[in-house]
């Protein structure tokens, strides 16, 4: 069931979550475009580990409020008052793809609330020093990215018209935007996305996230494609970054970046695999998470 949590600033926030009442809580963000019904694991795992599972729209997607001009460093705060709201103190965080940097952000500047983190394939600042932050990157990832630096930043942009354009085609035919015709897809990934469960999923993802308007995901580009808005090095949680070799919607340059930079943290990057290919480790990252112990992180 949705709830609907309210900012300091008078935000709407939309939240769901599933899982045992009392368990870990874990607050899965979602990637790009995406939202809080994205894929998951089963509610049968999530009882086994003892897992509760929180997940919410950033804002301007699904049933969430925009921030107009948002930063990375912003799903902080957020994401705090939805643990305010839940009476929930302490809490793991589990970012995927473009809710990587939000995952980070939020061991950044929550570090007396948030016990470990596991980001599965991200992207580095776009400031990272030393990154050729396009190298090895598709081509329409780079065109994205790049139109939304040029941009002049208001929604009647090139950038911003082109993309609430995509997200009225995805409102008429959710399937547009599935990643299996993707031609820049790697036949790893065509593997994955071509499960049925996890096609029903994305389909449910994509329609939710853009329910309204394509602002969410207007908003996550312009945000991944400016400063973060905090220094990743001042993370101090334990993290683990997994990213299959073989991705090419964020190189794995990126998460070595920030590996590198992330005192005591872990890199785990998996042959044979992609972008995708996180949907897959999605359980043994939340395993992971729940366990205060040392499970060992799999190879894949």
């Amino acid at each position: 069931m949705t709830i609907i949590v309210r900012t300091r600033d008078g935000r709407r926030l939309a939240v769901e979550s599933w899982g045992p009442e009392h368990g870990v809580p874990v607050f899965l963000l979602h990637g790009m475009p995406g939202s809080r019904v994205g894929p998951r694991p089963r509610e049968s795992l999530l009882y086994r580990l003892g897992a509760r599972l929180i997940a919410y729209d950033r804002p301007g997607y699904g049933e969430s409020d925009r921030l107009r001009r948002r930063a990375v460093a912003d799903a902080a705060p957020d994401v705090a008052a939805i643990a305010d709201e839940l009476g929930l103190p302490r809490f793991a965080v589990l970012g995927r793809s473009g809710g990587g940097p939000h995952a980070l952000a939020c061991a950044g500047l929550l570090p007396d609330r948030v016990t470990r983190v596991a980001v599965l394939t991200t992207l580095a600042p776009r400031d990272a020093d030393g990154l050729d932050w396009y190298a090895g990157m598709t081509a329409s990832n780079v065109a994205a990215f790049l139109a939304a630096e040029t941009d002049a930043g208001t929604d009647a942009g090139t950038f911003g018209v082109r993309l609430e354009a995509r997200a009225a085609l995805l409102r008429r035919d959710p399937a547009a935007n599935l990643p299996f015709r993707d031609a820049e897809l790697s036949v790893t990934d065509r593997r994955v996305v071509g499960d049925a469960g996890i096609r029903a999923m994305l389909l449910q993802n994509f329609a939710e996230a853009v329910k309204t308007s394509g602002v969410g995901w207007v908003d996550d580009v312009r945000a991944l494609a400016s400063a973060w808005g905090f220094d990743p090095a001042a993370v101090a949680v334990p993290v683990l970054f997994w990213h299959g070799a073989e991705d090419v919607h964020s190189p794995v340059s990126h998460m070595a970046w920030l590996a590198e930079r992330i005192r005591g943290s872990r890199l785990v990057v998996a042959d044979g695999t992609a972008h995708f290919g996180a949907l897959e480790v999605l359980p043994a990252a939340l395993a992971w998470l729940v366990d205060a112990g040392d499970r060992v992180w799999p190879a894949a």
